[in-house]
């Protein structure tokens, strides 16, 4: 507050003193010196509403008592009520005085209080204070229980009317009029934390008309979204659904509030993620195809403006999970046809892909995964089936069930057969899409070799660090591809967990590989990942399972955490560089192009456009040769 207590004690009773003469007199001198002094005298209430904002309710009138005076007397000036800015602030002001868990008697008898001023500014819509207050004391109630039952009842009577009033349809005798629901959502967005406004809120959330421009008033949304987002009310998923579907800015903030809580923390392990992400009713409310399509376009651009950040390909990947769980939750038999989810994707690899492993038995589990294997292969590779998007789109359906692709190494690594070739390539697409036959070809020949050494190291009675970084050795040939490196990272924190010699050297390997921040990162989320599968699939390994929960643990202790922003304040940043398309400034827009046209348009305030596309899919040979290049692979 910009003036100081004595200064702030002086103006209430300044205007304590105007409200008592505006109170006891009606004459046209009054009305005028009213509306001479209004002005001021609302900008004193915003001072009000500041500080209740900042301040706990009790200590504020502790230190200035005479504040409930002042809004009580307010509130009953007729004059003062006339005006909807002041019908506004003090709404304001009163919903801050309320306790949402009163710790004592005092603040239930002062939120009482004040919900007997909130009934009674309502009131005023409908009937004549003074004929209330007589109706009140025929019936032989107290002020104190009737205006609370009187707003409870009042909700009630709105949410039946517009309940009676989505039913009626097209008569238009019994329809509310756009203008009166318009003006309804207005007068409740200060008012959306309160419980006993709840109901409303969800009816008018889950209430359609029939107009062809939204009803209901954007900060309304707004609003609501925040409230739900800061966890201060709790929604239906159907009435989340409808706020989602009916604004999408609302859906836009959720994401970015997913994004910002639990993926660019270090300390979240995926499990976690889980957590917030079921919490945050996403998954369900993307069964809607809309939605999800949103949603994944969202996911797509992250991917793109944190270079293929494992943090948030994981987070793909639980995302995934959970709304196939609640896709499998709201309907056996699907609403929506598979195409509606994933219309670029062939339906039989989406179908391969939505199988659970669980329901494999492990022996088996090479099947599916050499027929996930070819199906993607010939999108890919063979461009006479008219594959659609290229290996960026390819790679990032296969990347939403990142469950399969990590059970490829592990596959190879205990099996005793020749490595199968399409196996092989599974792993090296999966690890960089981005490159050509031969370059994968070399990948796929090296990644081959180191295999077959770890698996001889596997029946070795002895075993030391020296022979694992040998067996991780590159070929004589020359450098392996650059995708290799991770590739075989992988293979060697497989081999430690896995190998009963492994579990003694396996502090001494991983300190020896992670000798960089990214390389620490790189372990923890492999570990992480590897116990959150072994947790979905009920994978029993108990030694395995210790380790690497003793290693995630040591190695978590070492970590430095990124450098993020915050996403309600400044814009989301990724190692201390901001990400354009979290920025406050970019409004991102997927839907304002067609996916069809195989574009997404981010569009900013100025109407200017930022268009990305895959680089498989770039007409320009300049731009798959350039720095672009690594701009629109996300690998």
């Amino acid at each position: 507050m910009a003036q100081d207590s004595a200064g702030f004690s002086s103006e209430c009773q300044f205007w304590m003193g105007k409200l008592s003469v505006w109170g006891q007199a009606s004459s046209s001198e009054t009305q005028q010196d009213i509306c001479r002094h209004l002005p001021q005298f609302q900008e004193f209430l915003r001072q009000i509403y500041e500080t209740l904002k900042e301040m706990d309710s009790g200590t504020l009138i502790e230190r200035f008592p005479t504040i409930g005076q002042l809004l009580a007397k307010t509130c009953w000036n007729p004059f003062i009520l006339a005006y909807d800015e002041s019908q506004k602030i003090l709404i304001w002001c009163l919903c801050c005085l309320i306790n949402k868990e009163p710790q004592n008697s005092g603040e239930s008898k002062l939120n009482s209080w004040t919900r007997g001023l909130l009934s009674h500014i309502f009131s005023t819509f409908r009937f004549d204070i003074k004929e209330v207050g007589l109706f009140t004391q025929s019936l032989g109630y107290a002020t104190a229980d009737y205006y609370p039952g009187l707003l409870k009842k009042m909700v009630l009577a709105l949410v039946s009317e517009l309940r009676e009033n989505h039913l009626n349809g097209f008569n238009t005798q019994r329809r509310m009029a756009p203008e009166r629901v318009r003006s309804l959502s207005r007068v409740c967005v200060p008012l959306v934390t309160l419980p006993d406004f709840e109901p409303l809120v969800e009816a008018l959330l889950t209430y359609h008309g029939h107009e062809p421009q939204e009803m209901l008033w954007p900060e309304f949304f707004d609003a609501v979204n925040e409230a739900f987002l800061l966890k201060k009310i709790s929604l239906s998923k159907s009435a989340v659904t409808c706020l989602w579907l009916r604004h999408l800015p609302s859906l836009e903030k959720a994401m970015l509030h997913l994004f910002e809580k639990p993926i660019f923390s270090e300390r979240n392990s995926l499990r976690r993620i889980e957590g917030f992400m079921k919490d945050s009713l996403l998954p369900e409310a993307a069964c809607h195809p809309a939605i999800f399509r949103v949603v994944d376009e969202m996911f797509r651009y992250a991917l793109l403006d944190t270079d293929g950040a494992p943090e948030v390909l994981a987070t793909v990947q639980v995302f995934t999970w959970c709304f196939v769980e609640a896709l499998e939750k709201e309907n056996n038999q699907l609403k929506f046809a598979l195409k509606t989810y994933f219309p670029y994707a062939s339906p039989s690899l989406v179908m391969a892909l939505l199988q659970d492993p669980k329901d494999i038995p492990p022996g088996l589990w090479h099947q599916p995964l050499k027929h996930i294997s070819e199906m993607l292969r010939a999108t890919v590779e063979d461009q006479t089936h008219g594959s659609s998007g290229g290996p960026f789109e390819s790679w990032f359906l296969f990347m939403h069930f990142g469950g399969w692709a990590d059970m490829v190494a592990e596959q190879l690594l205990m099996s005793e057969a020749e490595p199968p070739e399409a196996l092989l390539w599974l792993l090296a697409f999966g690890y960089s899409p981005r490159d050509g036959s031969q370059q994968r070809a070399q990948t796929m020949a090296e990644v081959k070799a180191v295999l077959g050494r770890l698996r001889k190291l596997l029946r070795s009675p002895t075993l030391s660090a020296r022979d694992l970084q040998a067996a991780a050795g590159g070929s004589p040939g020359g450098d392996p591809p650059p995708a290799c490196g991770r590739l075989i990272r992988h293979f060697l924190l497989s081999f430690l967990l896995w190998a009963p010699g492994g579990h003694l050297l396996a502090w001494e390997v991983v300190s020896l590989m992670a000798q960089t921040g990214e390389l620490t990162r790189e372990v923890i989320g492999f570990l992480d990942q590897t116990l959150y599968r072994w947790d979905r699939l009920g994978v029993e390994a108990p030694a395995s399972r210790e380790l690497a929960g003793e290693l995630l643990t040591e190695l978590r202790t070492q970590v430095q955490p990124r450098r993020t922003g915050d996403v309600m304040g400044d814009g989301v940043t990724w190692d201390g560089r901001p990400l354009k398309f979290f920025s406050k400034e970019l409004l991102w827009a997927p839907l304002s192009k067609p996916r069809g046209s195989r574009q997404a348009v981010a569009t900013g305030p100025a109407g200017q456009g930022r268009v990305c596309q895959p680089c498989c899919e770039s007409s320009s040979p300049a731009a798959k040769s350039s720095s672009e290049r690594r701009l629109l692979c996300p690998l």
